[in-house]
């Protein structure tokens, strides 16, 4: 399965700090932004990774992350003209894909949580049809929303409805099979003229191919794509991180768990970095015990 990171937009929400950087590659507590999605693919063993976004801002990204190889994979990039859509994605992945199964993760999207892993690894082996997620949220106006049916199967997806049906939003990670592009093709603009992700999640669930799978208390999902989000966001990784000792998104220490690098290697990227904590950190998971 290939992977594609859609880090376009302008970021207007997130005016002025986004006027001169895009918002996917501002500081989430410690990290870049786009750390945080990037490893929730790296734990969906997704080693393949497309990053989109606007013309001005892929250098940005480039310089970050390079060409993948220092974390054994493999990150090209495309350019989103303008923000058309979530959707719009799939079109320019197209040739990328290449008719294969497909994890498409937005920039601005933090998943964190016990069991999380073995849900992406699940997600992941799904080779028929298309698997998203369901989250409790206070407010799912802005969100696509999941509505049930008599016996609580999922009946319906809606984009940002003024009566959700339900408080379970969508989080922006999705995986499909090898139809995606072809069912993204047949989308229509929405009223915002945008190409809608959501109708491609209603297309799989009208063909009877889509799994939701439904996060319990125990996952955690943050957009922080507005300076409250942002801040909370942030809030949030410090605290995991000073009360476990262990940092969040280290794409680093996850593409070594993940087999991606050797331990030698990891330890290299920590001495690099050895005037920092994260570098420290990185080399004390190059000496710890395997079975840590």
């Amino acid at each position: 399965m290939k992977g594609i990171l859609l880090a376009g937009g302008r970021g207007t929400r997130l005016y002025p700090a986004t006027r001169a950087v895009s918002k996917h590659l501002l500081a989430v507590y410690d990290k870049p932004m786009i750390y945080y999605p990037l490893s929730t693919l790296m734990l969906a063993g997704i080693r393949e990774v497309l990053v989109i976004s606007a013309p001005g801002d892929l250098p940005g990204f480039a310089r970050l992350l390079g060409d993948g190889s220092r974390l054994g994979m493999d990150i090209r990039y495309a350019i989103q003209e303008a923000p058309r859509g979530v959707a719009e994605a799939l079109l320019i992945g197209e040739a990328f894909i290449g008719g294969g199964p497909v994890c498409l993760a937005l920039g601005d999207n933090i998943l964190y949580g016990e069991g999380l892993p073995r849900l992406l690894e699940r997600a992941a082996a799904r080779r028929e049809g298309a698997t998203v997620f369901g989250c409790p949220v206070e407010d799912p106006r802005q969100y696509g929303v999941l509505g049930f049916g008599p016996g609580g199967a999922v009946a319906s997806i809606e984009e940002k409805p003024r009566a959700p049906q339900s408080h379970y939003a969508v989080p922006g990670l999705y995986f499909y099979d090898g139809q995606a592009a072809a069912l993204a093709k047949t989308v229509r603009p929405s009223e915002r003229g945008e190409l809608e992700i959501t109708a491609v999640n209603s297309a799989y669930l009208g063909q009877g191919r889509l799994h939701v799978e439904l996060l319990g208390r125990g996952v955690a999902w943050l957009d922080a794509g507005t300076p409250a989000a942002l801040l909370k966001a942030s809030a949030f990784v410090e605290a995991v991180q000073a009360r476990t000792g262990r940092p969040v998104a280290c794409i680093e220490e996850i593409a070594w768990r993940q087999g991606f690098i050797s331990r030698r290697e990891l330890a290299a990227l920590g001495r690099a970095l050895e005037m920092t904590d994260y570098g420290r950190y990185l080399i004390s998971c190059g000496e710890a015990d395997d079975h840590e």
